[in-house]
């Protein structure tokens, strides 16, 4: 049984979120987590009371954090009424962060399922700062941003971003190649460049162990010029190709790093269009879910 957490804050953005999981995983028997953080106010006066009509606000919080949660799983169970789903609730007095890493551990977490939402100052532009944090600091299993505004589509075309630089383990790839199998979809591996030339050795050596990796999915290697910056040219390439998802592993110098670091001015027009699944580096053992999906068995030239 798969294992789903999924951090809430009872926005819109949030329940897009919830929607995309549910309809991702309709076939799937699983568990999902629903979290939801709450911290007290910091009063600004050493005047104010921790009171509020009498009440506690710590008391308040964690009465509109519970019923939050409550409220949502109801609407999840009236909306969608799937027997092979079950939904549990978490409500904590803790920072997002380190009540997300806290749940990972404690219930065998397999994936981190969260909104993205738009800009609201210069430094929400990537993709909202609670989902930057969290793909930073989640090493156990991998991280999909959902944007607030994306309608569920099932991924039957996957890019996987990749310079070639880095080897990557067999456990590390299974989360891509699990939802390639489930979805029967392509993958299509793009290798941006800021002037195309040939791959050196070491790069076509870890081409060449993905694609052996890849070999019951149908892929493609793209290479393309960069345009701008590094999440310009893969928002284009998706654009272009209709890819309904967009992998990356992350790890130092990857591509995931380099567009969270990227200069504000030329990373304001990336808002992740599409959903963004963020697999860490990993050491973890993951086990697929076993799928009922025929698989495509055609390894691209």
């Amino acid at each position: 049984m798969k294992r789903v957490l999924i951090p809430t804050d009872f926005s819109p953005n949030a329940w897009n979120a919830i929607e995309y999981a549910t309809q991702l995983f309709q076939n799937q028997r699983c568990i999902f987590y629903l979290l939801n953080t709450y911290t007290p106010v910091i009063p600004s006066s050493r005047f104010m009371a921790p009171m509020i009509d009498g009440v506690r606000i710590e008391d308040a919080l964690r009465t509109n954090s519970e019923q939050g949660l409550e409220n949502t799983a109801k609407k999840i169970q009236a909306k969608y009424k799937n027997t092979l789903h079950q939904f549990e609730t978490i409500s904590s007095f803790n920072l997002l962060v380190d009540e997300v890493l806290d749940v990972i551990d404690t219930y065998g977490i397999d994936i981190v399922i969260t909104g993205t939402k738009g800009a609201s100052g210069m430094e929400e532009v990537f993709m909202g700062s609670n989902t930057v944090r969290i793909i930073k600091n989640v090493r156990k299993c991998p991280v999909l941003a959902i944007p607030q505004h994306f309608d569920y589509v099932a991924p039957n075309e996957i890019a996987f971003a990749t310079d070639f630089n880095r080897f990557y383990t067999a456990s590390e790839l299974a989360p891509l190649i699990e939802m390639a199998q489930t979805f029967d979809a392509v993958i299509r591996i793009v290798h941006v460049q800021y002037q195309i030339k040939p791959l050196n050795e070491l790069q076509q050596f870890n081409l060449n162990m993905l694609r052996k990796y890849l070999a019951g999915v149908e892929h493609f290697v793209h290479t393309v010029s960069e345009l701008h910056s590094v999440s310009k040219t893969l928002e284009i390439f998706s654009g272009e190709l209709d890819i309904h998802l967009l992998a990356m592993l992350n790890y130092q110098h990857s591509y995931m790093e380099k567009m969270t670091r990227e200069p504000i001015v030329k990373r304001t027009a990336f808002h992740t269009q599409i959903p963004l699944l963020v697999i860490p580096e990993l050491g973890m053992e993951f086990k697929p879910e076993k799928s009922g999906k025929s698989q495509k068995e055609v390894a691209s030239n």
